[in-house]
């Protein structure tokens, strides 16, 4: 049996939701396990709300939790979604993870949308966990990135290799 992946949700564009009378976006419920049951994926997997921020929100107490939570995870291959803009600093503090190999996606449009970028990134995101050797990865842009060597590119709103 292939080792199940464990999806940590964050919040982020991934999850977010547009409120009419609101005008504005916000983290509703996760997106997650309905973007993986529209792809029927196969795979074990387990998925696991921790937040629902945007990522500008978070702060050293939310990453605390976030690397709590993957050290203690059982799971060797974990996913976690994620805000793009606070992303790469997330990476960083998960620090060395040691055997598990850790994804972190996002998207520059919400699930919800008809023209997001999330399925892709996700099944990105899970190809990669299963594939990776052990360390932190993030996959956004159909590119596989080492976490210390990407940055969010906020010009031209995509990741991109650090120069």
């Amino acid at each position: 049996m292939p080792d199940p992946i464990l999806v940590l949700t964050t919040g982020g564009t991934i999850d977010k939701s547009y409120f009419d009378d609101l005008s504005t976006y916000q983290v509703g419920e996760t997106q997650v396990g309905r973007l993986l049951a529209l792809a029927r994926v196969q795979h074990p997997f387990e998925v696991r709300e921790l937040l629902r921020k945007d990522s500008l929100e978070l702060d050293d107490a939310d990453r605390a939790l976030i690397a709590r939570s993957v050290r203690e995870a059982p799971q060797r291959r974990i996913v976690i979604t994620h805000g793009t803009d606070t992303m790469t600093t997330t990476a960083a503090a998960l620090g060395e993870i040691g055997g598990k190999t850790v994804v972190l996606v996002g998207a520059l449009a919400p699930a919800r949308f008809a023209e997001s970028d999330a399925p892709f990134n996700l099944g990105m995101a899970f190809a990669t966990a299963q594939a990776a050797p052990p360390g932190v990865w993030i996959t956004m842009n159909g590119t596989v990135f080492p976490a210390a060597a990407v940055v969010k590119d906020r010009s031209r709103n995509m990741f991109v290799f650090k120069e």
